[in-house]
């Protein structure tokens, strides 16, 4: 585990092996594959699966949401007290485009609700993305530039890099499914191409400090409407949980969405 840790701070990314069990990563890809035909979003990029808030429709993986060896590897990097901020189903189909590179929110400079650059140099968010299948290069491993998270800026600002480019020292994450890529989301990454017929299946669950703050991602709170009234940036909403979806999770999981409830 120390390890990870030092991987994860010095060069923003690691990978926590057999976090679902081998025998649960079957059902929970198909469970997944599922929702999201069912609930889809109309206006992700073309041959790409996207499902915000999939927790509210799809609590397979919810038992290991709080994995013992997971939480240990964040709170090393977030402190005691942190919580889901995100949870979204992506799938990549056979053939899709690779994406441009950027910094996932706060600190992605197109979203209304923003950190503004030169970011300090903090842990203040952390990006998983859960595998359900092999990532390799060929399936669309996430494209990722080690070490980007200690610059104070990324792509997404006009730092001078070409986001639609690939970068020099740019590598695929790869990782048995049933692992989960652990990054700062301060890491410049990118959607990869995948090349095989068969979907890439991955949940992507951001998990934030107490401190940080969500409200800029709540429907009709006063922070998000502030911000993006007061600026032409793109809007950055997270569905509330059901109280109903709350009670059903297990009890070492609540805590980790109690923010979220309606």
């Amino acid at each position: 585990m120390i390890d990870l840790m030092l991987r994860l701070k010095m060069d923003g990314w690691c990978v926590l092996d057999k976090v679902i069990p081998q025998d649960k990563v079957d059902s929970i890809r198909k469970s997944l594959i599922a929702t999201t035909v069912k609930h889809r979003n109309p206006n992700a990029p073309e041959q790409i699966g996207h499902v915000s808030g999939i927790i509210n429709y799809d609590q397979s993986f919810a038992p290991f949401l709080a994995n013992e060896s997971l939480l240990s590897l964040l709170k090393s990097v977030l402190g005691a007290h942190l919580r889901i901020s995100m949870t979204t189903g992506t799938i990549n189909e056979p053939g899709n485009v690779r994406g441009d590179f950027h910094a996932d929110w706060p600190f992605n400079q197109r979203n209304a609700g923003h950190i503004p650059t030169p970011y300090p140099d903090i842990v203040a968010h952390i990006t998983t993305i859960w595998m359900l299948v092999p990532f390799t290069f060929d399936s669309g491993g996430t494209l990722i530039v080690p070490g980007s998270h200690r610059m104070d800026n990324n792509p997404t600002g006009k730092n001078g890099i070409d986001p639609t480019k690939p970068y020099p020292t740019e590598i695929n994450v790869t990782g048995s499914a049933g692992s989960v890529l652990v990054m700062d989301s301060r890491l410049w990454h990118a959607t990869a191409p995948n090349r095989t017929s068969d979907p890439r299946v991955a949940i992507v669950i951001r998990y934030a400090p107490w401190w940080l703050n969500l409200k800029v991602l709540m429907p009709e709170s006063v922070d998000r409407e502030l911000l993006h009234q007061s600026t032409d940036l793109n809007d950055n909403q997270v569905p509330p949980m059901p109280r109903a979806v709350f009670e059903s999770l297990p009890d070492n999981v609540k805590p980790l969405y109690a923010h979220w409830v309606t």
